[in-house]
């Protein structure tokens, strides 16, 4: 039975709020591009001042990296406040889910996985990956360029068009 639920954002770092261009280096994670990690995140922060009921789900491969708590802890804070889980989940690595499947399934059958489990029906998702979506679901996805995330022109105005009728 899916329930009524605050809208879930599920939100990927690299190609939305950074170029498409971070790698995991000894050091931490590193953009080799012009610009800074989540340099676009702002832009994201001021969207969602105006619904403070949207939760934030990471669905970004920093967290099997990283882990959910450090892969949220390089977030600016308003964003970090609302991160309430991710598509991977430590639990994965040990054996929970084949990691085959991980590896092999696409940005949107991880959410997919993500939203059945949670029973969701409010949900939306920016992501600059849109293999395996199929056409009748387009209308949750905020699909952004590799290199400009949301600071591709109309990706602002789109995620606001979304998460007005997610209201």
């Amino acid at each position: 039975m899916q329930r009524v639920c605050p809208p879930v954002l599920f939100l990927d770092f690299d190609g939305v709020l950074h170029p498409d261009a971070a790698f995991m280096t000894r050091k931490g994670p590193t953009l080799r591009a012009e610009g800074s990690l989540f340099m676009w995140a702002d832009l994201l922060v001021e969207v969602l001042e105006d619904f403070p009921h949207v939760q934030v789900v990471l669905s970004t491969s920093w967290v099997r990296h990283l882990g959910f708590a450090r892969a949220r802890s390089y977030l600016p804070a308003p964003l970090k406040a609302r991160g309430i889980g991710a598509t991977w989940h430590s639990s994965m690595g040990k054996g929970w889910l084949d990691q085959s499947w991980w590896d092999t399934a696409s940005r949107y059958e991880q959410i997919c996985r993500y939203v059945d489990r949670a029973h969701l029906t409010n949900w939306l998702s920016v992501d600059d990956d849109s293999d395996g979506w199929p056409e009748a679901k387009l209308a949750h996805l905020v699909c952004c360029d590799s290199q400009h995330g949301l600071a591709q022109p109309g990706r602002i105005d789109e995620l606001r068009n979304h998460l007005q009728q997610a209201k």
